[in-house]
């Protein structure tokens, strides 16, 4: 009987809690996280479309030029016959600089670099505010500068697609910043994980790009995953579902032994991070303080483009094909070539990108994380082959760890490349070297738009100081908690004006005469009596003193206290006793309050500099 009751019970409570569900507005936000993930799953297949589209033209057709492409994608277009002619691989990034620099810096000049880290500023900085123009150029130019032999990802420009979509949608239809920030962050996890073919790093990807600190944006994953599933199955309907590389499933970790060459992998990784982000930011700063148009320096960047990609062609465009060459048969790669490889891809991309071209930088990552990862996977194989037997697994790894290196996302970045590549055997290796990767890179980062913590984010002033004033107890002001003197109730306001005469406080607790507050009244409140000399001598304090006295307790937040304040107007609280209101413990100032808040918000500003 009293297990039925008990069951009743809950299913009482269940009842209550559907019926106060709000279905509708629940359906709502459904709908939109999924129409951003149908025009998040459009955007990638247009882009992707734009893409091929612009290889076959101009690289292959004009240049004789056709990188081979990873084994879940094929070529949109049947191959040309023309030869491969390096001297039009000179001069055809610029060219696609040209028109790229031109298209952004006239009509959305915001879509320059990487447009995740665009993202992430307005997110932070702008709420969620992106002008609707901008996906559209991003779009384009990105679409230029790829196809005529830049080097950069797909991620930047989709995740603009997805995020400006959001941003439009929240914007007309008039929601508020935090909404509109959260649209945002789901349009980047739909574009993201829809090109890259992994909905659910996708997701993790947008709640965790937006900090320096291993700290997810809470509220942002469940509409990311939405919408970033919608986005993917949608992409995947029209170019075939699968990984986007093919790893063999041979592939496995099963010798403790290997974590030692892994960890020599993870200092490797993070030092060639090191070198991308200097390199890449100190190209881009170069540029910057060029005296000339915005709209030339990208042509310029991708003149300097192409006399790398003259020698080394691999370096140029996308560059997925040759980690997979490199992941089908690694011992036909040289470890001079897949250095090579890793060093000439972060000199192409920090001149295609870091000149104001338009991309990602998310994919060159990729390669480069790869093509390190060959080449300590090869040198541990010839050195140890009993320990390391699949230097291919190293590849897998060596993309998860580069990219944690430099983008502080490890959760999410483990989740990407084991989709990407269908090896979820190689996590704990993954993990470990993640781990050691983001400890030793902390201090730089490729997204120069991320901060620290959701503290040191403008996008949560407001709520973090609610959360801040509500950690807080009295309890931990107790050292700010004064001791006054108390006024008998029947002291004669003559005798008070004597003491008031010596005193510099100014609030005063009347007391009954077994000690107990019953009234309190302050310096404003005896202005009336003091000047009225006629009727001083027939009053006592008692009659002076209000009886409704507003109080706090050692237990209560600082929030709390704080709007007793503000409603009533007042500069003092007493603090009383929790278990008998009537027992005066001290006066806690107004200003003492708000002195101590300043101090912990200094002191967390102080933490999350560092």
């Amino acid at each position: 009987m009293a297990l039925f009751e008990r069951l009743q019970k809950i299913v009482e409570i269940y009842v209550r809690h559907i019926r106060n569900f709000n279905f509708a507005r629940a359906g709502k936000w459904s709908i939109m996280f999924v129409l951003i993930g149908v025009i998040a799953g459009l955007g990638s297949i247009a882009f992707h479309y734009l893409c091929g589209l612009g290889s076959h033209f101009f690289m292959d057709m004009m240049a004789g030029y056709r990188p081979p492409p990873p084994a879940g994608e094929q070529h949109l277009f049947h191959p040309t016959s023309t030869p491969f002619n390096r001297w039009v691989l000179l001069f055809l990034p610029s060219l696609g600089g040209l028109v790229s620099g031109f298209l952004v810096y006239q009509f959305a000049p915001e879509a320059e670099g990487h447009g995740t880290d665009a993202a992430i500023d307005a997110y932070h900085n702008k709420g969620g505010f992106i002008r609707a123009r901008v996906p559209i150029i991003k779009t384009i130019a990105s679409a230029i500068t790829l196809t005529t032999g830049g080097s950069g990802g797909r991620e930047g420009p989709i995740a603009q697609i997805g995020a400006g979509f959001g941003s439009f949608l929240a914007t007309r239809l008039k929601m508020s910043d935090r909404e509109r920030r959260v649209m945002l962050a789901a349009g980047i996890g739909a574009g993201v994980g829809s090109i890259f073919r992994a909905p659910l790093a996708g997701a993790l990807f947008a709640a965790e790009v937006l900090y320096r600190d291993p700290e997810f944006e809470s509220e942002v994953i469940i509409p990311a995953g939405i919408s970033s599933v919608i986005a993917y199955c949608i992409f995947c309907l029209a170019f075939g579902w699968g990984t986007l590389f093919e790893t063999s499933a041979d592939i496995v970790f099963e010798n403790p032994l290997e974590l030692g060459p892994y960890i020599v992998l993870a200092f490797v990784l993070a030092f060639t991070g090191f070198l991308y982000v200097k390199s890449f930011y100190g190209i881009t700063g170069a540029f910057r303080s060029l005296k000339l148009p915005n709209h030339i320096k990208p042509a310029i960047g991708g003149l300097c483009t192409g006399m790398i990609g003259f020698f080394l062609p691999t370096t140029l465009a996308f560059g997925y094909g040759y980690v997979q060459l490199a992941l089908d048969n690694v011992a036909e790669m040289s470890v001079l070539a897949l250095f090579l490889l890793a060093m000439g891809k972060i000199l192409t991309t920090s001149f295609s990108i870091g000149s104001g071209g338009s991309g990602g930088v998310f994919g060159p990552s990729v390669v480069i994380g790869g093509a390190m990862g060959g080449v300590v996977g090869k040198l541990f194989h010839n050195i140890m082959p009993g320990v390391v037997t699949h230097p291919e697994s190293f590849i897998i790894v060596g993309m998860a760890g580069f990219f944690t290196a430099v983008s502080n996302t490890p959760i999410s970045t483990i989740i990407f490349v084991s989709e990407m590549t269908d090896s979820y055997q190689l996590l704990l290796p993954s993990l470990f070297v993640c781990s050691i990767a983001y400890v030793v890179s902390g201090p730089w980062t490729i997204y120069n738009k991320q901060v620290k913590n959701p503290v040191a984010s403008p996008a949560h002033a407001g709520e973090f100081m609610v959360d801040v004033l509500q950690m807080i107890k009295v309890q931990d002001l107790i050292h700010l908690v004064k001791k006054v003197e108390s006024i008998p109730q029947n002291m004669p306001f003559l005798e008070f004006k004597q003491f008031f005469s010596r005193t510099k406080q100014h609030y005063f607790p009347v007391m009954d005469a077994e000690k107990r507050m019953i009234g309190i009244f302050s310096s404003t409140d005896i202005r009336g009596v003091l000047f009225a000399p006629e009727i001083e001598h027939l009053v006592v304090m008692k009659d002076i003193a209000k009886s409704e006295v507003v109080t706090t307790t050692l237990t209560e937040n600082l929030n709390t206290v704080l709007q007793k304040f503000t409603i009533k107007n007042i500069d003092s609280l007493p603090v009383v006793q929790e278990d008998d209101l009537g027992i005066l413990m001290g006066m806690l100032s107004r200003r003492d309050v708000i002195a101590f808040y300043n101090r912990q918000i200094q002191n967390l500003k102080g933490d999350s500099a560092t």
